[in-house]
């Protein structure tokens, strides 16, 4: 079911060139950046607060440290003038930075996560959001992960660790939806109606 969202924040997770490093692997959800640009314009176009969070890795051996490229935001993600950024060096967004006092000054009264990587600092940010009491919802084909051995040896597909993570979240931490769905939420909200449950 689609929650009926009054006034929710949009949260941008770490979507930055970093992510294209070739040492991450296979991807799922290749157009997850497209995907991210179409909520950013719902949302801006709505009014709605959005906030961006960036890491800045401190090891330097990692494409997410600061003062090189892979630090920057994607162009789909870039952030406007008055758009909040959040730096953070841990994997959850809420740890070490003021990301959820942030929240509470916007007036949201929910929260809807996209970005990477789905299984990793996403899935902290969210856990942690919803053990926060924010109502979270998080948009699964905004955000995307990579392939993942575990400790048998065994490869994982990214699309099995992604369709994993958000089975963890739905419902323990979160409401996971789809882009269309968060979409229609706040168009209904613009038109002062009732979204349509896919």
């Amino acid at each position: 079911m689609t929650p009926h969202l009054q006034r929710p924040a949009l949260v941008v997770v770490d979507v930055q060139i970093a992510i294209d490093d070739p040492k991450w692997g296979p991807r799922n959800n290749i157009g997850a950046e497209t995907t991210i640009a179409q909520l950013l314009t719902t949302w801006r176009g709505a009014g709605l607060p959005v906030l961006h969070v960036r890491h800045d890795s401190a090891d330097p051996t990692s494409p997410y440290r600061p003062g090189q490229r892979g630090n920057d935001f994607k162009p789909e993600a870039t952030p406007l003038w008055n758009e909040p950024v959040v730096a953070k060096q841990t994997n959850s967004a809420f740890i070490g930075t003021d990301l959820a006092d942030q929240l509470e000054a916007t007036g949201c009264d929910s929260v809807v996560y996209v970005g990477v990587i789905t299984n990793n600092s996403l899935e902290t940010t969210v856990r942690m959001s919803g053990n926060l009491g924010f109502r979270s919802v998080v948009v699964a084909d905004g955000c995307w992960t990579v392939d993942k051995v575990d400790l048998r040896g065994r490869r994982w597909s990214a699309e099995d660790v992604h369709a994993l993570a958000l089975a963890n979240m739905h419902d323990e931490y979160a409401t996971v939806v789809s882009a269309s769905q968060a979409i229609a939420t706040v168009t209904a909200r613009l038109t002062d109606t009732s979204p349509i449950d896919d």
